[in-house]
């Protein structure tokens, strides 16, 4: 009898693997999350317990309460802020995520998403998690806490917790801004590779020889640096190291930037800026000190902000279109909450260098 009692216990535990091999993204495909009832599982003990384990530490051994939290530690499983609160499992509450509102690139999407959203009868909650994963795991956990019928990031650069507490969740989820092979969901954006590399190329092809980047130290601007200094050396450009700057960046720092490459070089010929608000630094600064734009420093940006164009000289800048990026993350969150099958869960939108008198 014991012998039985053993391989029945087995089996449980063979079940509870599920939350270690992938389990979790099956549930997350058909609106399922990870609950309680597992959790109580892996740890084999009765949900009740589990429970207090969660809520009331102190009523429960410390051996117990160690195996609940290894449970909640290997699944990502975040207690539902919710339950029992809602006569429906809709929340028809949508939760996004940027870096910061400070800055005007992701404006465009932000407010395609609320618009498109709103006008099927959702609401969006924003949150801003920073330039630092630590602050985007305890804004994550709360939003899975009050469970979104979607999550919509920008970037694909999560902690291995917070991949697995989304996973688990069995929210749907819309990574922006990024492109990846291995999104934790669906995803809607733009390789930074291939605009480092397309820009390095678009300013050899207008004869500039000696370039250098003026860049936030996010992640993404780090790749885009790097795939631009890779291209413009493989076409026999020098390249003068990278001038970092704290993100979220701004217009000070593009002029800091700029006195700081020209003591390094004076010869210095064009400048990739990893907003168009640090390019207007640059811009500010090189009309201050009498250098000419575009015939001896040429200036690109990224974001191609509504001010670019009516600078003067007109800033040439990185065009991505975010209202597209918005609309479609969008979209797919709100197919995924009807039920419906995303046909193509991961959408390039692409970018466009747009000229203008800076180059």
């Amino acid at each position: 009898m014991a012998d039985e009692k053993e391989k029945d216990r087995e089996k449980d535990r063979e079940k509870d693997k599920d939350a270690d091999n992938g389990a979790g993204k099956r549930r997350r495909r058909k609106g399922l999350g990870l609950t309680l009832r597992d959790v109580a599982r892996l740890a084999n003990v009765a949900p009740i317990t589990a429970s207090r384990a969660l809520n009331t530490p102190d009523a429960v051994s410390d051996e117990i309460l160690q195996r609940v939290k290894d449970a909640v530690e290997r699944t990502g499983y975040v207690p539902n802020l919710l339950a029992g609160g809602l006569a429906s499992r809709r929340s028809r509450l949508v939760a996004a995520v940027v870096p910061t509102i400070t800055g005007s690139v992701f404006l465009e999407t932000v407010q395609a998403l609320t618009e498109t959203l709103a006008a099927n009868g959702y609401q969006m909650m924003l949150g801003q998690s920073g330039y630092h994963g630590s602050r985007e795991d305890a804004l994550l956990e709360t939003i899975i806490g009050r469970r979104p019928d979607g999550v919509i990031l920008t970037g694909i650069m999560h902690s291995t917790l917070a991949r697995r507490r989304l996973v688990a969740s069995g929210i749907p989820v819309v990574e922006t801004w990024d492109l990846t092979p291995t999104p934790v969901d669906m995803l809607v954006g733009f390789s930074h590779d291939k605009v480092g590399t397309a820009v390095a190329q678009f300013l050899h092809a207008r004869g500039r020889r000696k370039m250098a980047c003026i860049s936030a130290n996010d992640e993404r601007a780090i790749r885009r640096n790097n795939a631009f200094a890779s291209a413009a050396q493989a076409l026999g450009v020098e390249v003068v190291p990278t001038h970092m700057v704290p993100a979220p960046s701004s217009v000070a720092s593009g002029r800091e930037g700029l006195r700081a490459l020209l003591a390094k070089d004076p010869s210095l010929d064009a400048i990739f800026c990893s907003s168009d608000m640090v390019a207007l630094g640059v811009l500010t600064e090189a009309q201050a000190q009498g250098i000419r734009v575009p015939e001896q420093l040429a200036i690109i940006g990224l974001g191609d902000l509504a001010m670019s164009r009516e600078l003067h000289p007109a800033l040439t800048s990185v065009r991505v279109d975010g209202t597209l990026i918005g609309h479609t993350a969008a979209q797919y969150i709100m197919q995924r909450a009807e039920g419906l099958v995303v046909a193509e869960p991961v959408c390039d939108v692409g970018f466009t260098i747009v000229e203008r008198a800076t180059t």
